[in-house]
């Protein structure tokens, strides 16, 4: 049965089913710290994604990410987008270099590129992205400092599927988190991301169990479609009043 309004299936095989079948083939797309590629491996190392991570890439070549990877001994490359004479040749590359794994799923964890629609045309429905704020509102940079000066109650992280419009794809998923009194920016992105390091394999291991899945600009969830993004069922800390407030 798919979940309901403030809630999200589980993140195992669907209902009916035993065996998960083989894991899914995964590759990360990092440009810095990889606190999101951090959270999969483990996920994927307890079992709580059907997954793999068989590849990693960065475009910065001191991504400090990229010794995540290297601990986890999975295999890692940079591709420098300064090396390219524009946008279209780097994703040519990191393109063939994607498809010479094979991923079944590409996870833009951080990776901090725009790509262009021939890139997200080559992968598309096969291809996710995690974006600090509650979709649609805040597309872009600097989710944090708007959201505090929009005066939202709520802010937290989304992750979609990627598409040609900039964070604009499909939303699988989403995680709440209040705005407090006298939050900073730094304060809110930390409360976000934390957030964000449960929500992304929740949703990468539905997209991974097969019971999460996209057609164009409509997503599948059990095979019914989803109305509206799942939410992540919260961690207690995420949902009691700031400090000071009723």
């Amino acid at each position: 049965m798919m979940a309901g309004r403030g809630e999200a299936p589980g993140t195992g095989s669907a209902p009916g089913e035993g065996d998960p079948g083989p894991a899914r083939r995964l590759a990360v797309l990092i440009s810095g710290r990889g606190s999101n590629l951090k959270a999969l491996i483990d996920a994927c190392a307890e079992g709580r994604v059907n997954g793999r991570i068989v590849l990693v890439i960065s475009n910065r070549p001191l991504a400090a990410g990229l010794d995540f990877a290297r601990d986890a001994g999975i295999p890692h490359a940079v591709i420098d987008h300064r090396q390219y004479a524009d946008r279209e040749a780097f994703d040519r590359e990191l393109g063939d270099r994607l498809a010479d794994h094979q991923p079944d799923l590409i996870v833009l964890a951080g990776f901090m590129r725009v790509l262009t629609p021939a890139f997200v045309a080559r992968f598309a429905n096969h291809m996710v992205n995690i974006h600090p704020s509650l979709l649609p509102q805040f597309r872009g940079l600097d989710t944090h400092a708007r959201a505090l000066a929009a005066g939202v109650e709520h802010h937290g992280a989304s992750v979609h599927f990627v598409t040609a419009e900039l964070d604009g794809g499909p939303v699988i998923m989403q995680a709440r988190v209040p705005v407090c009194p006298g939050d900073s920016p730094e304060r809110l992105a930390a409360r976000v991301q934390a957030a964000e390091h449960r929500l992304y394999p929740a949703a990468v291991g539905l997209i991974c169990s097969g019971r999460i899945h996209a057609e164009g600009d409509r997503l599948w969830c059990d095979e019914k479609p989803l109305q509206r993004p799942l939410l992540l069922d919260p961690a207690p800390e995420m949902t009691e009043p700031c400090a000071g407030t009723t």
